[in-house]
């Protein structure tokens, strides 16, 4: 099944494969992984696993490699196509539908978690309770079989191969000869679960669940495959290619801390050491490994060594882990510089063009209000180092405004502070507001639960900073100017564009307008029309606004009663550059530019005094943009 929105890289590298012939335009990184090939593609040590018949059967110089990244880069070198059983790699994925189908509490109660540093097919239960001491080991893979729900075996098979299917990314089925090699010789199999039905284990006849386990350890998948589904884990749980999610992501963790500590079976231990990512190995040859937050990898070889691991596929991991220092306690430090920049109210304000007693009332007492916009992953350290710094910084101030547009996690830890934060600064009068917070889904979410009937009142969104700026600034203008309104009607006598004309230019002017209404929501203006008009709003308002590439729209300015938009009409007669709608019912005097023409001939000064007007609006529009580049440092 072809995924239209995959994006892959792959040869098929042989051991024959020079080096010298890759092609310069081809990723370092695939570079790096046909050089891991060819250099392991001769090794010859290893046996295939010849205690399933069918597994017998497998060419030893079968030899794949498979990385995928969580945005859904695929590179693949040699035989990524070839189909395999899934075998014990199926263990983590099973686990982890077990814990979906059932509480923690339920699954511990089961199967424990604890590494036994014994064989994958060692009897370990514990002595008193019975309870296998992972899921991992074929004592354990089986338990969490038996967790699955569904009303007959046909069902949780189905549901297992469809779970399966969404971590790989593509309809996965049973190879019938493994499954029926794997059903004619798992006797030992067959007693761990009658002895985990002795202790209680399983309920019922055992038998079909065991059969159920020997199924889906007969799942067909290949190599790419295996990259893929470990993507997804790294991933958080969604398919980074197809990007549907294939498990909850508050049990990803539980899955990779098992596959990091038990995953390996009596190698584990050396593996986290040497390796250090969280992995599952498979015995028809099959190597997963997770990188949380970064990659996740697939190998495929079947020689094992003595423990039942590939052996390709160990040195691979090995080498490539070194390489790009890649142990999961090598993490980088997390960045201190959370906060990209700060500023405040007096020195950036929202785009809603304002009169200028609003403009002086916000450059003397702007300071209140205070934005941080944030980057990188906010993690326990980095919120840390943000919530000090704004604690430190509180004099005075009314609004705290955090963007979170350019950041690429929130974690629950993040989530806590914050929350914390919240309570602490609405404690002393001071409001805390997120903006772009589709980029932190889970900081909603924790809010809203844990302030509960309090959400409506203290947790303050918004999708972007103007719309936050312009709800703060008029709060504080509410408080800082007796009177104060939002919207407001203006005589045409009192509108920005007449100012400086006589009694009677102004007489004259005015019976030159045309007066327009517009309902709530209409276009007044659209990007490509011809410039033939000056507008100035006598009563509601009217924002200006931008379509961008992603197809989201953006507001330019927003203008009430006496102010006028559409100049440029009157300078450059070009076709219009963006979309103006109505924010309330409108009515707008117009002014054509037919007629400011026709002023050069009877009333010139009237026309000199209106494009004075017309450039210092320009120039107060104008200072606003170098005030925002000089700090925003574009």
């Amino acid at each position: 099944m072809v995924l239209a929105n995959e994006r892959s890289f792959q040869i098929c590298a042989r051991p024959s494969l020079m080096i010298s012939d890759n092609d310069p335009r081809s990723s370092p990184v695939l570079d790096y992984l046909k050089q891991l090939h060819h250099t392991h593609a001769e090794f010859t040590g290893g046996e295939v696993a010849t205690y399933i018949p069918e597994l017998a059967k497998a060419d030893p110089n079968w030899f794949a490699i498979c990385l995928v990244t969580p945005d859904g880069q695929v590179y693949e070198v040699g035989d990524s196509k070839q189909q395999f059983t899934i075998q014990s790699i199926s263990k983590p994925f099973v686990y982890g539908m077990a814990l979906e189908d059932n509480t923690r509490s339920e699954v511990l109660a089961k199967i424990g978690m604890e590494p036994t540093g014994d064989a994958f097919n060692a009897i370990s239960l514990e002595s008193d309770t019975g309870r296998p001491r992972n899921p991992m080991i074929n004592a354990g893979a089986i338990a969490a079989a038996g967790l699955v729900a569904g009303k007959s075996m046909s069902t949780r098979l189905q549901r297992i191969l469809d779970t399966f299917s969404l971590y790989a990314g593509r309809e996965l089925t049973v190879d019938e000869g493994v499954y029926s090699s794997e059903s004619t010789t798992g006797h030992r199999n067959r007693a761990i679960g009658h002895m985990l039905r002795n202790f209680d284990i399983v309920d019922g006849d055992p038998t079909p669940i065991v059969d159920l386990y020997f199924k889906q350890c007969s799942i067909s998948v290949n190599c790419r495959d295996l990259g893929i589904m470990a993507a997804t884990l790294a991933n958080h749980g969604v398919n980074p290619v197809t990007g549907k999610r294939a498990i909850r992501g508050e049990y990803v963790e539980s899955v990779l801390s098992v596959m990091g500590s038990c995953g390996m079976y009596d190698y584990a231990g050396e593996w986290l050491y040497r390796v250090g990512m969280p992995a599952k190995s498979g015995v028809a040859g099959g190597i997963m490994a997770v990188l949380p937050g970064q990659l996740g990898i697939g190998i495929f070889s079947p020689p094992l060594d003595e423990r039942g691991n590939s052996v390709r596929g160990i040195k691979v991991c090995d080498d490539f882990s070194r390489h790009f220092n890649l142990h999961l306690f090598n993490s980088p430090h997390a960045n201190k510089a959370v906060i990209r920049l700060q500023y405040d109210g007096s020195q950036i304000n929202s785009n809603r063009v304002r009169g200028d007693d609003e403009v002086f009332e916000l450059r003397k007492s702007g300071r209140s209000i205070r934005v941080y916009q944030l980057q990188g992953n906010l993690v326990f350290s980095t919120a840390e180092v943000l919530v000090r710094e704004i604690m430190s910084d509180l004099e005075d101030k009314k609004f705290v405004i955090l963007d979170l547009k350019r950041t690429l996690e929130v974690n629950e830890s993040a989530c806590r502070l914050f929350h914390q934060l919240l309570l602490k600064l609405s404690a002393i009068g001071i409001t805390l507001i997120f903006t772009h917070t589709s980029r932190a889904p889970m900081l909603r979410r924790y809010m809203k639960l844990k302030l509960g009937d309090r959400a409506a009142e203290l947790y303050h969104a918004f999708d972007d900073n103007d719309p936050a700026l312009e709800w703060c600034e008029n709060k504080l203008l509410s408080e800082l100017l007796p009177g104060y309104q939002s919207e407001y009607q203006l005589a045409p006598e009192q509108y920005e564009l007449f100012q400086g004309l006589t009694p009677d230019e102004f007489t004259i002017i005015k019976g030159r307008l045309l007066l327009k209404t517009y309902r709530k929501g209409s276009v007044l203006v659209n990007t490509g029309d011809k410039a033939l008009e000056l507008f100035i709003v006598s009563k509601g308002s009217v924002s200006v606004v931008v379509t961008l590439a992603s197809g989201s729209q953006k507001r330019l300015a927003t203008f009430s009663s006496g102010m006028a938009f559409g100049e440029m009409a009157l300078i450059d007669n070009a076709t219009r550059s963006a979309i103006v709608v109505a924010e309330t019912e409108v009515e707008c005097h117009v002014l054509t530019v037919e007629t400011f023409d026709a002023l050069d001939d009877d009333h010139p000064h009237i026309k000199i005094v209106l494009l004075r007007n017309l450039a210092h609006s320009l120039s107060t529009k104008l200072r606003k943009v170098n005030r925002e580049v000089s700090i925003f440092d574009y």
